[in-house]
């Protein structure tokens, strides 16, 4: 398995990992709309050979500082359980450190995003649409210089069917 970043002869490719990862269209269309709105500040593949199996995005929020959002995370039905969820993350984060952002948030399974540092109780502070038990944050190169206020996806989030 290879990790690098989307390019426009995987797009196709990245939208069937999405649909079969969730079963639907929904996620492959919200990030359709993110990278058409150039909101797909880190997109990565995760490869086997030429075959994409596994992807992840992260895109820009407007929050009291720096920060990105992780959505979707997306591996192939058939090379789940294998890692590569956990590769497109770590990756993920690399990057957006190098890139000095100050934080990722997500939203997801706490037990699942928690073991690469993602916390709810940092994420209390702030206000958002998704906010609640599976709203998460992962603090980039030490403490959150806030603590409070309020964040938002990109616009796709909105409405990620248009």
């Amino acid at each position: 398995m290879f990790i690098r970043n989307e390019t426009i002869a995987d797009i196709v490719n990245i939208a069937a990992v999405i649909e079969r990862a969730f079963g639907r269209a929904d996620e492959a269309r919200l990030v359709e709309r993110l990278r058409n709105d150039g909101d797909a500040a880190i997109s990565l593949v995760a490869t086997s050979g030429d075959a994409v199996v596994g992807h992840v995005l992260l895109s820009p929020m407007s929050a009291p500082f720096r920060a990105l959002g992780l959505a979707p995370l997306s591996v192939l039905p058939q090379w789940q359980r294998r890692g590569i969820g956990s590769a497109l993350v770590k990756s993920a984060v690399q990057r957006a450190r190098a890139q000095e952002y100050r934080a990722i948030f997500v939203l997801g399974d706490p037990d699942y995003y928690g073991r690469f540092g993602f916390r709810t109780d940092l994420a209390v502070g702030f206000s958002s649409p998704y906010a609640g038990p599976h709203f998460m944050v992962l603090p980039l190169g030490g403490a959150l210089p806030v603590v409070r206020g309020r964040v938002q996806y990109a616009a796709a989030f909105a409405n990620p069917n248009l």
